[in-house]
């Protein structure tokens, strides 16, 4: 999962890429949840093709597309690719396998190789831009990246002030590390 959201949100050097942002702990927390489980959606099918407006239809909860899309591109990878997993490959190895899920060319036995691309492309940058309090956005890096000002509760002497930098740094749900009180 880290090398997937590393080439989807690639490191550059004023941010880190989603491996470091935290994007996969994010999307791990998410599908041990309602989320994973899809608590709440219609399950009982009929499971049929549908068209892209109609979103995902399928049996599979996330957590289970998740599951089998991570085995599947391993095996796509092991078998097209001299035995190497996903991981394992170079970062423009690794680019070119993406891009083939994505277009579609690549197909995995037991899942929608491309309906898990979507997935990927759905919760990666959710990840990236949460609150930090749900596993990414580590140092709140996404925000700091987009100028952001998180959830300050006053901000009202910016909203007009446009094309000008924001110049406090951003404050999660958990409030800002160096408000936490440090322990020697």
């Amino acid at each position: 999962m880290e090398a997937i959201v590393d080439r989807i949100i690639p490191p550059d050097p004023q941010t880190p890429g989603g491996k470091d942002a935290g994007c996969a702990v994010f999307i791990d927390r998410q599908l041990k949840g309602p989320y994973g489980s899809a608590a709440g959606h219609y399950r009982l099918g009929p499971f049929i093709k549908g068209t892209k407006e109609q979103g995902p239809q399928s049996p599979l909860t996330p957590a289970e597309l998740y599951r089998k899309g991570l085995a599947g591109l391993d095996r796509y990878c092991k078998a097209k690719l001299g035995g190497k997993p996903f991981s394992q490959l170079s970062a423009d190895q690794q680019d070119d396998v993406l891009k083939k899920v994505e277009a579609g060319e690549a197909k995995f036995d037991d899942v929608d190789a491309r309906g898990f691309f979507d997935a990927l492309l759905k919760d990666v940058p959710e990840g990236f831009f949460s609150d930090p309090i749900h596993g990414g956005n580590r140092d709140m890096v996404g925000w700091k990246m987009i100028g952001f000002p998180g959830i300050r509760y006053d901000y009202r002497d910016w909203v007009h002030r446009h094309n000008e930098r924001y110049p406090y740094p951003p404050v999660s749900i958990a409030g800002r590390m160096d408000w936490n009180v440090k322990k020697s």
